[in-house]
C-alpha cells in the first residue's frame, strides 16, 4: 500500500514559504503533511543548538514522517495519495554543513536510504519574515543556501521543480508538479 503514497518534500532556505505551501497543498489534495520537526525542537530546547543536536532533530523529522506514512496507510487508499513533507535529510545536511562545516554520517546514510517521489525547491524570492527561530535575514546568505539546495537536487535522482513567485504562483506551480506524479 505504500506505493499508493507519493512522498513530496518541500525544501529550501528559511522563510521561503515551505510550511505555507505544505498547508495549502495538503488542504487542496485532502491529505496530510509533515511539519518541520526542527521548529518544535528549537521552540522546546532553545536556539543554542550543537552539531550533535542536528542528528536529534533529524531523528525527530524521520519519526514524524514515518508516523504520517503509517496514518495514511491505515486509510485503505484506492488511488495515489500525496504526503507533503516540510524538510528532509537534505535540509539537515545543508544546515549542518553551512553552520558546522560537516555533516553527521548518519544523516548522509538516511539520505541514501530514504525514497521520495518529488522535491519542490522553494526559491528565495519571497520577502523574509522574521521569527525567533530564523537566522539569515540577508538575501545574499539565503541565495547562497538556495544554491546549496539546488546543487543537492542536481546530484540526486528524484524529480524536482523550483517553486518561485508570489504565494499564489507557488501554489499553482506546486499543484502542477504534484499532478505529474499522481
Amino acid at each position: 500500500m505504500e506505493k499508493q503514497i507519493r512522498k513530496i518534500v518541500i525544501i529550501g532556505p528559511e522563510s521561503t514559504g515551505k510550511s505555507t505551501l505544505c498547508t495549502q497543498l495538503a488542504a487542496h489534495f485532502k491529505t496530510k503533511w509533515v511539519p518541520e520537526y526542527a521548529r518544535t525542537y528549537l521552540e522546546t530546547n532553545g536556539t543554542n543548538y550543537t552539531f550533535e543536536n542536528l542528528y536529534e532533530i533529524a531523528v525527530g523529522q524521520l519519526a514524524s514522517e514515518d508516523a504520517a506514512v503509517t496514518a495514511l496507510q491505515q486509510q485503505n487508499l484506492v488511488q495515489p495519495t500525496p504526503l507533503f513533507i516540510d524538510t528532509d535529510m537534505y535540509v539537515m545536511k545543508v544546515w549542518s554543513e553551512f553552520v558546522f562545516n560537516k555533516c553527521d554520517n548518519r544523516i548522509l546514510n538516511h539520505i541514501n536510504q530514504r525514497s521520495y517521489d518529488l522535491y519542490l525547491l522553494c526559491n528565495v524570492d519571497l520577502p523574509w519574515v522574521k521569527d525567533n527561530l530564523r537566522e539569515y535575514p540577508d538575501l545574499a546568505t539565503r541565495d547562497k543556501l538556495f544554491h546549496y539546495y539546488k546543487d543537492a537536487m542536481v546530484t540526486q535522482q528524484t524529480p524536482w521543480v523550483i517553486i518561485k513567485g508570489n504565494y499564489e504562483q507557488r501554489f499553482q506551480q506546486a499543484i502542477a508538479a504534484v499532478h505529474t506524479i499522481l
